[in-house]
């Protein structure tokens, strides 16, 4: 991710309105070469299995290429060279490899990481606390498979966001999926964890819009939706992956999108802290009472030379965007020549920052050639449910203005709408009525020197700290995919009790968290998939 640098600004602004209305944590990676007995019996396990899978096993022992396969992925420098730990990486290209792969793990006493897209804020999908520990890489499981009479598709995990929207754009220019703005994410923990995007108050998240799945379970066996059960189908969409077994496919439900949208961006710099206060004011007390079709995010941050950015994405015509925004926030001083109009897939590039003479091709490359950049980053999140007071703002403000703030950026994500008709149990994901918005903190740096890094996470742990009395209570909201050690973690054993758990996990899922542990309790007892956030079994 990459972070500008300077005066304290308001930096960006996305609008949808459709035309039709831790504590410092040593994780272990793998790079140890004196393996264990262990991998040598997963290795002839595997390999006693199929042939090919043979070749899809990469350790610090058999292949020139572990280092490669193992880093490619990781999308938070902070993790990428910690303290070494033995372990294997399996890049299996069929569901019966990865079904293979559980079982020998289990029956050899190694437990899996399951990476996606890398995105994990604390690595937990390829790093662990834990050892031994096998990583199943689904980079290879990434196939999309669209029917347009339908409205869906079926998509693997391993699928990044840019190359679930290139095939749906290669289908219908009319369809879209409603999940988020970064290309490099992978599906399989974007739905995992929840999901959000510009078309949120409209559709809601990316779990909202799921009609099936293929989950491998601890036992190796392969389970569609009917197959799990509803309570199982339930907790997959937003209750935290690698947890319930492994899902190795996702059957998306696509929403209508019109042919022509309109964004712009502009340029505003807020002169004074006042002037900041004015406009975030203005902002938390009407974006959540906004129609559903009209999505304002904010980001908030110091940019180079006193400049900021607005971005705006409107799903429909000049006219009527140029109207809601000026009823609805005039002090922006939004204009005609702003604007421009551009497809939805056109606007997937635009807000990923791809050059604006890119074709939707451009996405099939995000793995390899993406235009953002990912530094070392710390993550938190809140949730508000009463706009912040001016005393809280200018609390904030102060803050960005310090040295060690360095790179830093707050995101105001905007509920109400269609999030707040939907029910706070519909899914594990709880923040739905009475969320105004929801808060993303992050901050970023480089080098390796470890004061350097305590430095800047002190300062983003002392900030939101001090939003402790303005924000969600009882419990502190968080959302599960801005993973937080900080909140807590299981024990590396795996022998976490409910009780322990329950201090991060009502955090996350809030009254939801007693059904996550019953559900992990009926479909994986002896809590073979697991991480340091991932929900215990809950025996009844």
């Amino acid at each position: 991710m990459k972070f500008p640098s300077s005066l304290l600004s308001l930096t960006r602004f996305l609008l949808l309105l459709p035309f039709f209305s831790s504590a410092w944590l040593d994780f272990s990676v793998a790079t140890n070469t004196q393996p264990q007995p262990q991998y040598h019996d997963l290795l002839h396990c595997l390999c006693s299995q199929e042939d090919a899978i043979c070749n899809l096993i990469y350790t610090a022992q058999n292949s020139t290429a572990y280092a490669s396969v193992l880093q490619f992925s990781i999308r938070n420098p902070r993790f990428s060279n910690n303290n070494a730990s033995s372990s294997s990486s399996i890049t299996p290209t069929t569901i019966p490899q990865v079904q293979s792969t559980v079982l020998c793990s289990r029956k050899h006493g190694l437990h899996l990481r399951v990476r996606s897209g890398g995105h994990d804020f604390e690595g937990a999908s390829y790093a662990s606390l834990s050892s031994p520990f096998v990583l199943l890489d689904l980079v290879n499981l990434r196939s999309v498979t669209v029917d347009v009479p339908s409205k869906s598709a079926w998509a693997q995990s391993g699928a990044v966001l840019a190359e679930v929207y290139h095939s749906i754009a290669s289908a219908s220019r009319t369809l879209a999926f409603p999940a988020g703005l970064c290309p490099t994410v992978g599906l399989g923990g974007h739905i995992s964890g929840g999901g959000y995007g510009t078309t949120l108050r409209k559709f809601g998240m990316a779990a909202d819009n799921i009609r099936d799945a293929l989950l491998v379970d601890a036992d190796g066996r392969v389970l569609d939706r009917a197959a799990m059960g509803e309570d199982v189908f339930w907790a997959i969409r937003g209750g935290g992956g690698n947890t319930y077994g492994i899902v190795v496919s996702w059957k998306l439900k696509l929403v209508r999108v019109p042919l022509r949208l309109s964004a712009f961006t502009v340029s505003r710099t807020a002169s004074s802290d006042a002037e900041m206060t004015k406009l975030v004011d203005r902002y938390q007390r009407v974006t959540d009472k906004l129609p559903d079709d009209l999505m304002i995010l904010v980001m908030i941050g110091a940019v180079d030379q006193g400049n900021s950015t607005k971005q705006v994405m409107y799903l429909g015509g000049k006219e009527r965007l140029l109207r809601v925004m000026n009823e609805s926030f005039p002090e922006l001083g939004l204009k005609e020549e702003d604007c421009k109009e551009m497809s939805w897939i056109e606007s997937v590039l635009h807000f990923a920052n791809y050059p604006s003479n890119s074709t939707y091709d451009v996405l099939l490359k995000s793995r390899t050639d993406s235009p953002i950049s990912f530094a070392k980053l710390k993550a938190k999140s809140d949730y508000v449910g009463t706009p912040l007071p001016e005393s809280a703002l200018q609390g904030i403000w102060s803050r960005v203005h310090q040295v060690e703030a360095g790179a830093a950026l707050l995101h105001l994500i905007p509920h109400g709408g269609m999030m707040s008709r939907i029910s706070d149990s519909s899914t594990p994901y709880p923040y739905r009525a009475g969320t105004v918005y929801k808060i993303q903190y992050y901050v970023a740096w480089s080098g390796e020197q470890k004061e350097v890094e305590e430095r800047h996470l002190g300062w983003i742990r002392k900030l939101h700290e001090f939003l402790t009395p303005f924000v969600s209570k009882n419990p502190r909201g968080a959302y599960a995919n801005s993973r937080d050690l900080d909140l807590g973690m299981n024990d590396p054993t795996g022998e976490t009790s409910y009780e322990q758990a329950r201090v991060w996990g009502e955090q996350y899922f809030k009254h939801n968290f007693e059904r996550l542990a019953r559900v992990k309790a009926a479909i994986d007892p002896s809590n073979f998939f697991r991480n340091e956030q991932s929900v215990p079994p809950l025996s009844m």
